[in-house]
């Protein structure tokens, strides 16, 4: 049986047994991703693990996307994987800021600090972890970093203060005003010959 046969039948199983939990499934580029609820996270999780056609008994990543122009805002994605079976899968649930997401530290205890940096990077909060703060930016950073509206410049800078013989925090300051060079940029549609491109205009 060849893989998307084999991804396919293990979709319909779930789907069949977790009917009510599963919003929809596809198999895409040889990869199956089932998205559900955001409710039944932890039940879904624990059928994966334990259902003896599954045995997703690895939990390899928990990570967010950001969709600023969406109510749910951020998909939480859940990759898992069988070694005993050989295969992967991917879940995935939609929520917005203010929502928290069951915590599934219970069912994977490795969910605990990949839930903390979708916390610290995205904001998504996760009910029921027994220990939510910041694991990857320093104590009193505002905001979270992988949003898609969080400015490239981030709100303030950290730094060692010798004289103070201290960290301190600044609001980010640019060293220098915007300025739109000008320079040989096909961007901007140059009316001039870039270099190079007369030796094709001379081949026609």
């Amino acid at each position: 049986m060849s893989k998307p046969d084999t991804l396919n039948e293990l979709a319909e199983h779930i789907a069949q047994a977790l009917d009510e939990d599963v919003r929809e499934w596809r198999v895409t580029h040889g990869e199956l991703t089932v998205l559900i609820h955001r409710d039944r996270i932890v039940k879904v999780l624990t059928f994966l693990r334990d259902d003896a056609a599954c045995r997703f008994t690895s939990l390899i990543d928990i990570c967010g996307v950001d969709w600023p122009s969406r109510t749910e805002r951020f998909d939480v994605v859940y990759h898992l994987l069988s070694m005993h079976h050989n295969q992967r899968i991917r879940v995935t649930l939609q929520t917005d800021e203010d929502t928290p997401v069951p915590s599934t530290v219970e069912v994977f205890p490795a969910s605990n600090w990949f839930e903390r940096e979708a916390f610290d990077m995205y904001g998504v909060l996760f009910d029921s972890h027994p220990d939510l703060r910041r694991i990857l930016t320093d104590y009193g950073f505002h905001g979270h970093p992988l949003r898609k509206d969080f400015p490239l410049t981030g709100f303030t800078e950290v730094r060692y203060d010798e004289a103070e013989k201290r960290v301190v925090y600044q609001p980010v300051s640019l060293v220098q005003e915007y300025r739109d060079f000008d320079f040989l940029s096909p961007w901007e549609g140059a009316k001039y010959v870039l270099p190079g491109d007369e030796k094709a205009e001379g081949k026609a």
